[in-house]
């Protein structure tokens, strides 16, 4: 059992920068596949970034709305997914969420509470 608790959510102006993170309990944080994921109001969860698990060389993945903005990355010492938000739009304002997908599993198998982020225009 893992449990994801996101922090980091808050105000900012457009163009301005957020960091989120999400801190998971539980073993073997660096066999999970991290994802962070975001849904607006009146709109779908939608993928936001992932990065592998495991050993050997770790990938990122980006939707394109984010890419060149936003960087994932991970701290397994710390069992902490971060996401850099930089140059933040009005378009970004959603609740983020985090998640997590065991080795093996097709699904993000345990999502946070979500963190809500508001920019202003």
């Amino acid at each position: 059992q893992v449990q994801l608790v996101e922090s980091g959510g808050g105000l900012v102006q457009g163009g301005g920068s957020l960091r989120l993170s999400c801190t998971a309990s539980g073993q073997s944080f660096s066999r999970y596949a991290m994802g962070w994921f975001r849904q607006a109001p009146g709109k779908e969860r939608e993928f936001v970034a992932r990065v592998t698990g495991g050993a050997g060389v770790t990938y990122t993945y980006y939707a394109d709305s984010v890419r060149g903005r936003f960087t994932i990355s991970r701290d397994n010492a710390k069992k902490t997914v971060y996401l850099q938000m930089n140059s933040l739009k009005s378009e970004d304002t959603a609740v983020y969420y985090c998640a997590a997908e065991g080795p093996g599993s097709l699904n993000y198998d345990y999502w946070g509470q979500g963190t809500q982020v508001t920019v202003s225009s």
